[in-house]
């Protein structure tokens, strides 16, 4: 064990404290310090004044592995860090290291930055075996620091606006990129939560319609050494250490710990604007990496207990990820820092849910992603927990991974089939009816078998990760030369489609034919069943210019142009329109799964029913058919079996959805009058706000030409009507659903 040198500094006041909570808690006349060390012979805490001087005060009281005192008169403000004594052997899987002035992984606040400094790693970073030998430089001056936050807010009467998953409409977005550029927000405060809580953005998305804000990481995060190098910046966030503490560089207040009341601020601000805020959190790694990685928490605390090392071999980490490490979720260590880290942001920074990144890490407890793991089962009983929104990104790098459709029941997910057919259909794959209908009715396929609605669903086109919806009809191919890795990274197969031409064109044929696909798009999206996810700035065509992974773009390139909302303000207003229908209609956001109905029953009684563009109901070889690409839908709005949630049975008007992926203009038959003998054209996306220019009125039977490359939405504006007042008989066409 290798001792530092000590400032030769009065101790402080020293109470014995408490073992929880862990972190550091002010209670009004002092703080209480408590870290987690299961492996430490000796821990110190470390005071650092205003000059960069520190002050140690030995930890001297231990329970269940937790070391812990109280210090009276230590104020919000005060920065702090930590020193651990133990055994340094990496070969063995651990790694202790006093040399190395460590954050609080319960930090509630950071100050400073890490600079790069060799001292920040504990191995010889000029050995010719790299990650091996020693480096004992002192770290203090090159790292962050934890900071004492004072934990009084004024909520008022803040309240969750808790709301139900069927109504549920998700904006993904960046807290900096949403306001760095907004000409209405002071420039002091672009870029922050504070400027995400002015009056103009809470307005804006009000406006727009959306209930939930999905706000990308905003637990403190990590700029990597290698984009530096680059000139680049981690700027989607996702290399996080600090699950507590929200990233000091989004807050415009510049006094440490005050981003904590600046984020509660912005909270509250769209809770009274009945918003929800979802965060997008990555419990699943953490920033510190391999064995390459530097020494700033976790791996100097207690390696073994936070991390998955390679069984054969506990030098290296198993890496499930892409980054390097794995949480461990074997360890109840490891768990409780998840689980404490959720019920906080829930209960002091009343977040209202969460957006799970690569959630298959978190159910390997051996090697295979067990669907029945530890970390689902503390959710489950959570009083806390379980009643927020729980969303999984199911998928992660390892083997078996890929998880949709397998998340225990309390759970939501990121439903990457419909987003991957979604594509597939508007770029004109052949054969992909079967599965468009499935995910435009909610995915029932992968979500009904183990008790979860439509909702459980989160339909998404486009998200942070990938193409825009403006660069998915406009590239063929990612353009990621600006990430410095000659274009190698990003995903490669996209299925997109360029409409004809690689990147911007003048070409007004063109250009009507990208505008057209991006409605047809969000039309798809936002009257499917399930749970739909808009990304920032998809609503007036945000590009990237080809870029699919622009995580180390901290610049205009990923950042909102609010300039562009002039130049597309008519997709933003049919964007607005689209989801107006859907709040307004519930036909289009079911609780429970559409029934098609047995072999032979009444089409009348149908929830749905799906018909070919003859107006014919469509028997498996249609949905065999190798063309696959036009069918018809029609929704009834008077059979849902859907109550409110007063217990009063919904009745909403009736719809035909017509989907003409084709090349060609097709010709649509409606169905006969017993399922509406008048219908209204209400959506055309071949019009720039998605209706014509007088409303169209068709006669049950009549038809209607529906152009290459487009969707009709129409609304039953007269019942239905029979030849007699018997009810018709079955109908023979009739096919299984």
């Amino acid at each position: 064990m290798t001792e530092v040198h000590t400032e030769s500094v009065t101790t402080p006041i020293t109470w014995p404290g408490s073992a929880y909570p862990l972190g550091s808690t002010y209670d009004g006349a002092g703080t209480n310090f408590a870290l987690f060390s299961s492996v430490a012979e000796k821990v110190e805490l470390c005071l650092i004044d205003k000059a960069g001087l520190e002050t140690r005060v030995p930890l001297e009281e231990v329970d269940n592995f937790v070391w812990h005192a109280y210090l009276p008169g230590v104020t919000p403000g005060q920065r702090y860090g930590y020193r651990v004594y133990g055994p340094w052997d990496p070969q063995s899987g651990k790694r202790c290291d006093p040399n190395k002035l460590l954050v609080d992984p319960y930090a509630r606040a950071f100050d400073g930055d890490f600079d790069q400094h060799s001292s920040l790693f504990s191995y010889d970073i000029d050995a010719s075996t790299p990650g091996t030998g020693r480096n004992e430089e002192d770290s203090l001056g090159h790292t962050m620091l934890s900071v004492v936050i004072n934990p009084f807010f004024d909520w008022g009467d803040d309240r969750n606006p808790r709301i139900p998953d069927e109504e549920t409409i998700i904006y993904e977005c960046h807290v900096k990129g949403m306001t760095q550029t907004h000409p209405d927000i002071p420039e002091n405060l672009r870029g922050t939560y504070a400027g995400l809580a002015h009056p103009v953005m809470v307005d804006y998305l009000k406006d727009l319609g959306v209930t939930s804000v999905e706000l990308l990481p905003v637990h403190q995060f990590l700029q990597d050494d290698r984009l530096r190098d680059l000139g680049l910046r981690n700027y989607w966030g996702y290399n996080t250490f600090g699950f507590f503490a929200p990233e000091n560089n989004y807050a415009a207040a510049t006094k440490p710990g005050d981003a904590v009341a600046e984020f509660k601020g912005m909270v509250r601000a769209y809770h009274e604007a009945g918003i929800e805020i979802i965060l997008d959190v990555v419990y699943n790694h953490t920033a510190e990496g391999n064995h390459m990685g530097p020494t700033i928490a976790f791996r100097g605390i207690d390696n073994e207990a936070y991390y998955r090392l390679v069984d054969s071999d506990k030098f290296h980490y198993m890496d499930y990820t892409g980054t390097g490490n794995s949480l461990n979720v074997r360890d109840p260590h490891s768990l409780q820092l998840i689980m404490d880290s959720l019920r906080y942001w829930v209960t002091e920074m009343h977040v209202d849910g969460f957006r799970f990144d690569l959630a298959s890490t978190l159910a390997r407890e051996f090697s295979d992603v067990d669907r029945l793991a530890t970390f689902f089962d503390l959710c489950q009983q959570d009083p806390v927990v379980s009643q927020v929104k729980l969303i999984a990104e199911p998928w992660d790098v390892g083997e078996g991974g890929y998880q949709v459709g397998n998340f225990p029941a309390l759970w939501s997910e990121w439903n990457g089939k419909y987003r991957d057919t979604v594509r597939d259909f508007w770029r004109g794959e052949p054969s992909t009816l079967g599965e468009f209908a499935s995910r435009l009715t909610g995915s029932s396929d992968l979500y009904q078998h183990n008790g979860r609605r439509p909702t459980a669903s989160i339909n998404f086109i486009t998200a942070h990760d990938g193409f825009t919806l403006n660069d998915l009809v406009s590239y063929n191919e990612k353009h990621n030369e600006g990430n410095g890795e000659d274009n190698r990274d990003g995903e490669s197969h996209n299925r997109s489609w360029n409409c004809g031409v690689e990147g911007p064109t003048d070409d007004p044929e063109i250009q009507q034919l990208r505008a057209q696909q991006r409605r047809n798009f969000l039309t798809t999206l936002l009257l499917s069943q399930g749970t739909p996810m808009i990304s920032h700035g998809d609503e007036f065509a945000r590009t990237q210019k080809g870029n699919n992974n622009a995580y180390c773009q901290d610049n205009e390139l990923a950042w909102m142009n609010w300039d562009h909302l002039d130049i597309a303000e008519e997709l933003h207003d049919f964007t607005r329109r689209l989801i107006n229908i859907r709040k307004k209609h519930p036909v289009f956001r079911r609780r429970r799964f559409l029934q098609g109905g047995a072999l032979g029953a009444d089409v009348v009684d149908r929830e749905i029913a799906w018909l070919v563009p003859s107006g014919k109901l469509m028997n498996q070889e249609d949905w065999d058919f190798a063309f696959g690409k036009a069918l018809m839908a029609y929704l009834n709005g008077s059979a849902i079996t859907d109550s409110d949630r007063r217990g009063q049975r919904v009745q909403d008007d009736s719809f035909i959805l017509m989907f003409n992926a084709h090349f060609e203009d097709i010709e649509f038959t409606l169905p006969g009058k017993e399922l509406g003998a008048k219908w209204e054209v209400t959506i055309d996306t071949t019009k720039p706000l998605g209706h014509p220019d007088e409303y169209e009125h068709i006669p049950a039977g009549g038809t209607k030409l529906v152009p290459a490359r487009s969707t009709v939405v129409l609304k039953q504006i007269e019942p239905p009507e029979f030849d007699s007042e018997l009810e018709p008989e079955a109908d023979p066409e009739l096919g299984a659903e």
